[in-house]
């Protein structure tokens, strides 16, 4: 029960971070957060595969 409610918390905090970019008029930096958040994803995911030593030559 306590890593379910850690990763939902963590859903809300990004929740509002995009409320506060949205209010601020700063809805042009989402896109580049979700590209750099997919990134992330991607070579955490790749970490320990056979693709890694291909995905760390890209950056």
């Amino acid at each position: 029960m306590g890593a379910r409610r850690r990763v939902l918390d963590k859903f809300v905090i990004s929740g509002e971070l995009l409320h506060f970019f949205w209010q601020q008029k700063l809805w042009w930096l989402i896109p580049m957060i979700v590209v750099l958040l997919f990134f992330g994803i991607v070579m955490i995911i790749a970490q320990g595969s056979a693709i890694a030593p291909l995905i760390y030559t890209l950056f």
